[in-house]
């Protein structure tokens, strides 16, 4: 599938226009709406190639993509909030403890190293979970099907979820090497690196996008179940 979701962009005719709007709007995503846009753009490749369409999708219907991301954007921001909070918590305390005494100060890395470590995890398992709540929500266009933790947990603990999410993955970081290497070139490879790491994120949310139809055609399954061994 890796080498599918790579050259998906090329089965349209205007690859080369998406591919210069995606790295531009990337370029822009400082100022938060570009980013939202592109964003919905990643929700439309979901949404095509859950259903089996292998036709990528263009930048239009501004309007909708604009909504669409900033759904996305929120799911995203739910999740990646519990890992930023434990850490903030546990390091913070811990900093507070390491100033209190001798003791304290023991307790205080304990809790450092607990938080950075802890939060390492939970950043990990958000990361693991975003994909499929922004499908699920891709799927039924519902912001609230993000958060249905009785649909997403036979999807998150089935192997095709996992090895679907693990290919993506690596398509991801196949790109940051590629932008890294690139980086090597002063301001023009950093330039160019923008534009392959938004290819890549399209590529990878082709992967979910399809791994997602291969969820379904292993029901029938009533609704919050899944018919598959789990991955662990």
């Amino acid at each position: 599938m890796i080498s599918e979701s790579i050259t998906y962009l090329r089965n349209s005719d205007e690859v080369v226009k998406t591919v210069l709007i995606g790295g531009l709007l990337s370029i822009l995503s400082f100022l938060l709406v570009p980013a939202f846009v592109v964003s919905g753009y990643f929700v439309r490749v979901l949404q095509r190639t859950m259903n089996g369409d292998d036709e990528p999708p263009v930048f239009a219907d501004w309007e909708g993509l604009l909504v669409d991301g900033l759904k996305a954007f929120a799911i995203a921001v739910v999740y990646g909030l519990v890992p930023a909070i434990v850490g903030f918590v546990l390091v913070g305390g811990g900093v507070m403890a390491a100033f209190s005494g001798d003791a304290g100060s023991v307790i205080g890395g304990t809790s450092i190293f607990a938080g950075v470590l802890l939060s390492m995890l939970l950043g990990l398992a958000a990361w693991y979970v975003i994909p499929a709540a922004t499908a699920n929500f891709a799927e039924t266009g519902r912001l609230s099907a993000g958060f249905d933790i009785g649909a997403l947990r036979p999807v998150l603990l089935s192997r095709t979820y996992a090895t679907g999410w693990l290919l993506a993955l690596g398509v991801i970081v196949l790109g940051v090497v590629v932008a890294g290497v690139l980086n090597v070139v002063p301001f023009l490879g950093t330039l160019v690196g923008v534009f392959v790491s938004f290819y890549a994120a399209v590529a990878a949310y082709y992967i979910i996008g399809h791994t997602w139809a291969d969820l379904r055609t292993v029901e029938p399954r009533p609704e919050g179940t899944a018919d598959e061994r789990p991955a662990a």
